[in-house]
């Protein structure tokens, strides 16, 4: 998809992070930009700051939600050709089985079924009008090696690669029109560490106050690279028709080690 001018764009998790950096990102490009998010001010700053978007609040686990957006992008800018699932929640951290339903539920609804509802929102009308288009999911370095301490979170973009795979090869039997790309950023910038200041109330409710538990992952994910960096590599991605993008290139050997010890038959292990 080289041609980005005039045409659509949608991004959920809009508000803040990657998302935001995408949107201002594509806004620079000339597109129409459709901004997502569940954080109502925050997505409300998002849209003033860039001029002519549109701002939808959607909670993505929510599949009328998304429903809901789609409708709204179709309403004000017609077709739709760039769609980024960028959406995700990270949760506590802890081991599996002492993880609650409502967390694992959480981050699956956001992290994976977000990803789902926007695939299946958007893809049929990307089919209709028949322009080039792209769909960028968001996954994480996490979606291929173990992440000990935070399996949901680890379990929900291992399905997102998976998700991306099969959708990628679904979409080139119908054709050449629509380009996949899935996102497997290391540390990012970003608030996701407290994304339970937005939690639900059926999922346990907000977080008011950061969890100091997570003080030292706050820590990396604070020195990691720029929201805007990302946004970057992932506008490249967009126009190379790249599938894995690997946004870290010192995390190309981590996942060579992770394969290599798949097809070497060997357990799981630490990879830092």
């Amino acid at each position: 998809m080289l041609e980005l001018t005039g045409k659509t764009a949608v991004v959920t998790g809009a508000a803040g992070g990657i998302g935001l950096a995408l949107a201002r990102r594509f806004a620079r490009e000339g597109m129409n930009v459709v901004l997502a998010d569940v954080e109502g001010p925050a997505l409300d700053a998002a849209a003033a700051e860039i001029g002519g978007s549109l701002a939808v609040r959607c909670d993505v686990s929510r599949e009328s939600d998304v429903e809901a957006l789609a409708a709204r992008a179709r309403e004000r800018f017609g077709a739709v050709h760039l769609l980024c699932n960028n959406a995700g929640v990270s949760g506590s951290i802890g081991p599996a089985w002492k993880t609650t339903r409502d967390e694992w539920a959480w981050i699956l609804g956001v992290n994976l079924w977000g990803v789902i509802h926007g695939i299946r929102a958007f893809v049929p009308g990307m089919l209709e009008h028949g322009a080039e288009a792209h769909i960028v999911n968001m996954a994480s370095l996490a979606g291929f090696i173990p992440l000990p301490g935070a399996a949901p979170y680890g379990v929900s973009k291992r399905a997102v690669i998976a998700l991306s795979e099969a959708v990628a090869l679904e979409l080139k039997a119908k054709g050449d029109r629509i380009g996949v790309s899935v996102l497997c950023p290391a540390a990012v910038a970003t608030g996701i560490v407290d994304a339970a200041r937005n939690r639900p109330e059926e999922y346990g409710g907000p977080v008011a106050e950061p969890d100091p538990a997570l003080a030292g992952i706050r820590e990396v994910i604070a020195a990691g690279m720029s929201p805007e960096e990302v946004a970057e590599r992932t506008v490249a991605a967009v126009r190379e028709r790249k599938f894995y993008v690997l946004t870290h290139e010192e995390t190309e050997a981590v996942v060579d080690a992770y394969a290599g010890d798949l097809t070497g038959r060997r357990g799981p292990r630490s990879y830092f």
